[in-house]
């Protein structure tokens, strides 16, 4: 089955919605979503919606994938880590644009649905473990961005504390109760400077590596 038509509609939807970056929404472009959500929701791979996969995660909306992309001012020199790879899709987007990857997820059976999916996308760049997101990735930092996919209730020190100087942190912060708000953090020699994006709504950042059956 063939889904082109609702992949243009999807880059034309985007555009009419302020993603501007013509390589991000090439990477958009160039990624499958339909591999990377579970087989019910296939005819709705392409909406603008955030879909669920399994351990109770979800594929976010291709809208806030592109506008966290595009805040983030990737380009091929970025080494860019990110926290929570859930099903694979935000990190395939980054690998068309990033230099290198690096990609934290604490659901084991995620993880290696993802790994997968890299595989067979034959998407070279990314490099895939399980661990504790919260951590970071200490060995491989420092990193030109970061970008966090699950909502912390405050800004992640750690996190911060493997970007470079000059690079940028994206990431929702507020709890999980409610309406969260993405926001990009930029290190400078001096602190942080913060800007407020929009409001979105993810699943919790949690610590740890997760226990499953």
């Amino acid at each position: 089955m063939s889904h082109e038509a609702e992949k243009i509609n999807l880059i034309m939807g985007l555009r009419r919605r302020g993603i501007s970056n013509q390589a991000v929404l090439e990477a958009v472009e160039k990624v499958p979503r339909h591999l990377f959500v579970p087989e019910p929701y296939i005819l709705q791979a392409y909406d603008d919606n955030a879909l669920p996969i399994d351990c109770g995660q979800t594929i976010s909306q291709p809208l806030v994938v592109a506008t966290m992309t595009q805040a983030l001012e990737v380009d091929d020199t970025c080494k860019v880590l990110e926290i929570g790879t859930g099903s694979g899709y935000q990190a395939s987007v980054l690998s068309h644009l990033a230099r290198r990857v690096y990609t934290v997820e604490r659901y084991r059976t995620l993880h290696a649905q993802a790994a997968a999916r890299f595989e067979a996308l034959k998407l070279t760049n990314i490099t895939a473990m399980v661990g504790d997101g919260c951590l970071g990735w200490p060995d491989q930092a420092p990193f030109d961005r970061i970008i966090v996919t699950a909502a912390a209730p405050e800004i992640p020190e750690k996190l911060v504390d493997q970007l470079k100087i000059g690079g940028i942190l994206i990431l929702p912060l507020g709890n999980d109760s409610g309406v969260q708000q993405l926001v990009t953090l930029i290190r400078e020699e001096g602190g942080i400077e913060r800007k407020t994006l929009m409001d979105v709504r993810f699943v919790p950042l949690v610590e740890g590596v997760a226990k499953e059956l």
